[in-house]
């Protein structure tokens, strides 16, 4: 078969078929073309770090506050438990060898107070808490849940502003908890918020989930109080800035609610040596026994009564019963005077005292130990 050679005239233009277009669909202008390079990833330009580790002597319940809040800062990184012996300036390497600009440290003290640090480092300022009031996530069970590695919303008392140390404070908590923005493991939205409270000279932490837009919200957890103990200028050291006036030791509340408890047996026979001295020695003289209470008291008035008229008529016929008073049903004859209750209150403190001394002899020669 012959070859058929066909002529293409340059000329001729391409008819494109046009689609019918609807008046209702909005066409979108493309935001990038399929020829376009893939755009590179954003900066990450916030680069904040956060150390958090614990030294030896937190119990259980303050290493679950520790992983909760690991959970909760994608930005975080752990390290080992460092030893109680090394002093705290250690801390500025450890933070330093990780490329750590802030660093939480949790102090533990007799297996039962929990002291947490925070520091800017390495030239601070540093800031030492008492932890109070701890809740774990495992201990809530909360309705709420947030996915792992999303930013919250800070929210903070207005209280943060009037205050100078108040504010150091608040930048610190923002520039500690707050998550950067493209960190790469984050997620690009927000889901919860954290909620910094001022009461009672302490700080109260929440966290909730957002459930909607209109603001309803639904705690998910941890919970604790921050008891603000100095701040200092330098990264766990340095000048001390502000002192709490108003902070007492958790060991000093112990030791006086321990001697309130020890005093408990003193106070009580004090109590009853002073009832004694109080109480009156006569009663009624009229009331015998326990029969005057029973039966019917309107029968039982109306005898009365009839009895106080049977007395009455033979004293109207005598001559003197208008100088003679009436005497009254129920007579109370009177105590002791008013100067010999003083002297015999007296004496009873005296006793009272004298037992005490006693109870603390014991007590003292108990705790002495017998001489070998």
């Amino acid at each position: 078969m012959a070859k058929v050679k066909v002529k293409k005239n340059k000329n001729i233009v391409k008819q494109v078929k046009e689609t019918p277009k609807d008046e209702n669909v909005l066409v979108l202008p493309p935001v990038r073309m399929s020829n376009d390079p893939t755009p590179k990833q954003v900066k990450w330009i916030n680069r904040q770090r956060v150390l958090v580790f614990a030294a030896r002597g937190i119990n259980h319940r303050h290493r679950h506050l520790m992983e909760d809040l690991k959970k909760l800062m994608p930005h975080h990184k752990s390290e080992s438990k460092m030893e109680r012996s090394k002093n705290l300036y250690v801390v500025n390497e450890i933070s330093e060898m990780k490329n750590c600009n802030k660093c939480i440290l949790f102090e533990g003290r007799k297996m039962r107070d929990l002291y947490m640090w925070l520091a800017n480092v390495p030239n601070g300022p540093s800031a030492k808490f008492l932890v109070e009031n701890i809740y774990t996530m495992g201990e809530l069970k909360m309705t709420g849940n947030c996915l792992r590695g999303s930013r919250p919303l800070l929210s903070f008392d207005p209280q943060f502003t009037k205050d100078a140390h108040y504010s150091l404070l608040k930048e610190l908590l923002v520039q500690i908890f707050g998550v950067p923005k493209h960190h790469p493991k984050s997620q690009p939205f927000f889901d919860h918020v954290y909620t910094f409270m001022i009461l009672d000279n302490r700080i109260w932490f929440r966290n909730y989930q957002i459930l909607s837009e209109d603001g309803a919200l639904a705690e998910i957890g941890p919970r604790f109080v921050l008891n603000p103990v100095k701040i200092f200028s330098g990264s766990f050291g340095g000048v001390t800035l502000w002192e709490n006036p108003k902070y007492v030791t958790p060991a000093k509340l112990r030791q006086a609610y321990s001697k309130k408890a020890g005093n408990k047996y003193e106070t009580r026979i004090e109590k009853k040596v002073m009832n004694e001295a109080t109480r009156p020695e006569t009663g009624y003289p009229d009331i015998e026994g326990a029969d005057f209470f029973k039966g019917d008291p309107l029968k039982k008035a109306e005898n009365v009564l009839m009895e106080e008229e049977i007395k009455e008529e033979p004293e109207s016929m005598d001559e003197d019963a208008e100088n003679v008073k009436p005497k009254p049903v129920f007579s109370m004859k009177k105590s002791k005077s008013k100067p010999d209750m003083a002297i015999r209150r007296k004496q009873l403190k005296a006793k009272s005292k004298a037992i005490s001394d006693q109870i603390k002899k014991r007590k003292q020669f108990k705790r002495k130990k017998p001489v070998k």
